[in-house]
């Protein structure tokens, strides 16, 4: 399946129908990918006049999310979709879910920044701070290019890269908790890290669903829940 799946129907009209929801979806994608870039940046700089901007671009991505269910819901009522079409609007309105949620988290890291700030300490010294926002930054850059050019090898390395961040994640939490235990001055601002932390590994793990909706999308197969080398098998299967 590719991108000329959406100019084969007879119909002109419902050709447009799919291509403009997939438009919709790419420009929520960047609007959502942008957030978590700013998100990341407000909090390894203190940027409280950048963290406020992430927690207001949430309404519009709230908004944009409202606007392609209802598109979808249209396209499902009127063209009455099968095979790969059904596929389609079905993975647009999963990735769209996600894609909000990503908002959420984001604007959760802007609020956690606010709270630094007021605390007048920031994030310095938590190197794996950086190190997992740039991996997550990357794996929803990856996920939106993956289903832009329903590139399945490239949504695989998505779930891949989700199982390392999963990783680095644990380790960072437990070091935070040793770091509360030693010194109850940390406290504070630790949780406030931790809970950055968490919002960023969850991050994470909705560019995995949407790597995982391409997969379904191209593939008809749902790899929810199944070990990496089945995915695989799946991906490699003709």
């Amino acid at each position: 399946m590719d991108k000329s799946h959406f100019d084969r129907h007879t119909s002109a009209q419902y050709n447009a129908e799919l291509e403009e929801a997939r438009k919709n979806l790419m420009q929520m994608g960047g609007l959502v990918e942008q957030q978590v870039e700013d998100a990341l940046k407000a909090l390894m700089e203190m940027d409280t006049a950048l963290a406020q901007r992430v927690i207001e671009t949430d309404n519009t991505v709230n908004e944009m999310e409202l606007e392609i269910d209802e598109e979808c819901t249209r396209i499902l009522a009127l063209r009455h979709p099968a095979a790969s079409d059904l596929r389609f609007v079905i993975a647009v309105t999963k990735a769209v879910n996600d894609l909000e949620r990503m908002g959420d988290e984001a604007s959760k890291v802007a609020k956690h920044t606010l709270e630094l700030a007021d605390t007048g300490s920031g994030p310095q010294g938590y190197v794996e701070l950086r190190h997992i926002g740039e991996k997550v930054r990357h794996m929803v850059s990856q996920a939106l290019d993956s289903f832009a050019r329903l590139n399945t090898e490239s949504a695989f390395e998505v779930l891949q890269q989700d199982q390392a961040v999963d990783l680095e994640y644990g380790t960072a939490i437990r070091t935070l908790v040793t770091t509360m235990m030693e010194d109850p001055r940390t406290i504070t601002r630790a949780l406030n890290v931790m809970w950055s932390l968490r919002s960023l590994e969850r991050i994470g793990d909705h560019a995995r669903n949407v790597a995982e909706s391409v997969i379904y999308l191209v593939k008809g197969k749902d790899v929810r829940h199944i070990k990496l080398d089945q995915v695989e098998a799946q991906i490699k299967k003709k």
